[in-house]
């Protein structure tokens, strides 16, 4: 009796030491959080090239990992580098026109003098709902305010600190050759630290690992082909600040709900409004096909039945991650969603029967 009651105090001393020691070993690594986040998922994207090449006789793991991690660099570094310059410029310009009389003079062009709202009012009477051109100024100032000091603040963070994200990125990179050479042996001992049943392990980085990748390779190239294609046509109808609005609709291609018709449908509007009808005919034909060729045809090829998600929730997570922790918020909320309800699965298949039955 005596020899169980020290073997329990040794195991629950043990426990207090090994509990501590995690807490600080996530302390001394909190600063990289988000590059070992961001690492991670981008190896988890650019494994299948890794392992391509490492598949070559004369090209050892090391040298197989480099290539990959320069190919990333091509892929991620450069792009980023030319896009926060132009972008930090179009969305304060974007904020600047939010806070200019032409807005204004706009709203009462074309809706208050043109008798619109006369129109539109008695439509909204039934739902108790009447705007003003005093209104619906405030509100369209208030959008493109709010999106254009968002994506200013995100763009000023990186331009204002260069040699902190250089130091970042190549941290990444840093990260990113470790993982794709010792990635399994990881995975293989967090597994092996896990109290959870290997199978329950293996469904939890099957999950991760399905999400990472249709976050970066699937939604990331869809995002990236709807922006590319609506910034180009914005363009080449003359449309301001053509770089932001693409931007900013390679974001919103992420949320399954909204999309790009959040930009597309006020610029079929506006054009309208302007009397702009073949144009604005052209952008509402080129929206549907775009966002229609791209969401159905492209996207379920390349995500496949990796994510198994609710739209509303990957809607939800996806916004409340950029609220918690800005445009990093894209991957975080999906991730932590995915977490989640992989839990959730894993409750639902082992343990609530046990504990339902463990109750008096």
């Amino acid at each position: 009796m005596e020899d169980r009651t020290s073997q329990n105090r040794i195991l629950w001393f043990f426990l207090a030491c090994f509990i501590i020691s995690i807490y600080l070993m996530g302390w001394l690594l909190s600063p990289f959080f988000s590059i070992i986040v961001l690492g991670a998922v981008v190896t988890g994207a650019f494994y299948p090239v890794y392992r391509k090449t490492a598949s070559f006789e004369k090209i050892g793991p090391g040298m197989a990992s480099f290539l990959t991690c320069t190919l990333i660099f091509f892929i991620l570094f450069v792009p980023i580098v030319f896009f926060v310059g132009v972008l930090t410029q179009e969305a304060y310009e974007l904020v600047q026109l939010a806070r200019s009389p032409a807005l204004s003079s706009f709203v009462t062009t074309h809706f208050t003098n043109s008798a619109m709202l006369e129109r539109i009012n008695p439509l909204l009477a039934n739902l108790d709902i009447a705007i003003t051109g005093e209104e619906l100024k405030n509100t369209i100032s208030d959008i493109g305010r709010v999106v254009g000091l968002f994506l200013y603040d995100q763009a000023r963070a990186i331009a204002s600190n260069t040699f902190s994200f250089l130091v970042n990125f190549f941290l990444m990179l840093l990260v990113i050759f470790f993982l794709l050479i010792d990635g399994p042996k990881l995975v293989r001992f967090l597994m092996d630290l896990s109290p959870l049943p290997e199978e329950q392990d293996a469904r939890l980085i099957e999950k991760f690992s399905g999400m990472a990748g249709a976050i970066l390779v699937g939604n990331g190239l869809c995002g990236a082909i709807q922006g590319l294609a609506g910034g180009l046509v914005f363009w080449i109808f003359g449309l301001q600040s053509a770089f932001l609005w693409g931007f900013i609709m390679a974001l919103l291609a992420f949320l399954p709900i909204i999309g790009i018709g959040a930009v597309f449908v006020p610029t079929v509007i506006f054009l309208f409004l302007k009397g702009r009808i073949g144009t604005g005919l052209f952008f509402l034909i080129f929206y549907l096909l775009l966002s229609g060729g791209v969401e159905y045809i492209l996207k379920p090829r390349v995500v496949g039945q990796r994510v198994q998600m609710h739209t509303l929730l990957v809607f939800l997570s996806i916004i409340g991650g950029l609220k918690l922790f800005g445009i990093l918020g894209i991957i975080y909320g999906p991730l932590i969603a995915t977490a989640f309800l992989t839990f959730t699965e894993i409750y639902h298949s082992s343990y609530q029967n046990l504990i339902e039955h463990s109750q008096p």
